[in-house]
């Protein structure tokens, strides 16, 4: 099972992208972030044309999370149950007996700020729903756009901004982490530097000044039949791209 995640940064802008990469890596799903579409303007019939069913949980101009897959996906939820919120950042979906939940993460802006504050009351809230979850899903993937690099090694070392990279932040992947989920590209050797954003501004791409904050966990009982998961750069340097690049996982289920 091939399960990819993906910050498209627009999905009206990169469904050009989307729809060529689904058609060439045929993953069973692609979990987006940042769709900044209503959820009457979604494409359905655009991805449908491809092979790719959808469900998506969409806001005007902001965030906007979709799982897509050639699969029957069942048991949907939109929003983190409990969690008064007016931003759409969880789509969560069930492939066979794989429970996927697709999260865009909030940015937090700065260490301090009010955005920062409410950064960490969503991951908390996160962190308590996803562990009812996992009790009765214990094939469980949590993946998307977290806007944390939990290790120094996941930033650039010249990275100066506090934000992505605070102890906080860190400690809240850490509690994801305990609750028995699984970072699974650390599970295989990588390139040094491996990292899924780059700022538009600078070069960064091509200097390769960047984050690693796009993730795939897994619980367990998946994260022991993961047999690959990369950074696939190749969409980064399309045209008109997302600042994210697709992060791929295997699971040989």
């Amino acid at each position: 099972m091939k399960i990819a995640t993906w910050n498209v940064n627009s999905l009206k802008v990169r469904l050009p992208h989307v729809t060529e990469w689904l058609a060439t890596n045929r993953p069973d799903a692609l979990c987006l972030q940042e769709l900044k579409l209503e959820d009457k303007a979604f494409p359905e019939a655009e991805l449908e044309a491809v092979g790719y069913r959808s469900v998506f949980n969409g806001q005007k101009t902001y965030n906007g999370v979709a799982i897509l897959s050639p699969h029957a996906m069942t048991d949907i939820v939109r929003d983190i149950p409990g969690f008064d919120d007016v931003q759409r950042r969880i789509i969560a979906a069930t492939i066979g007996d794989v429970r996927i939940v697709c999260g865009y993460f909030p940015n937090g802006q700065a260490v301090g700020s009010e955005k920062f504050a409410y950064k960490m009351r969503w991951l908390e809230a996160l962190t308590v729903w996803l562990r009812e979850e996992m009790k009765s899903h214990p094939r469980l993937v949590l993946t998307g756009d977290f806007n944390v690099a939990p290790q120094p090694r996941d930033a650039h070392p010249d990275w100066k901004d506090e934000i992505h990279v605070s102890e906080p932040e860190r400690e809240a992947f850490r509690a994801l982490e305990q609750l028995g989920l699984e970072d699974v590209f650390r599970r295989f050797d990588q390139d040094d530097a491996s990292y899924s954003w780059w700022d538009y501004r600078m070069g960064a791409f091509r200097r390769n000044f960047g984050l690693r904050i796009d993730h795939v966990l897994a619980t367990k009982a998946l994260a022991e039949r993961c047999s690959a998961c990369i950074i696939d750069k190749a969409p980064r340097r399309l045209e008109r791209p997302s600042d994210h690049a697709p992060v791929v996982a295997q699971f040989d289920l």
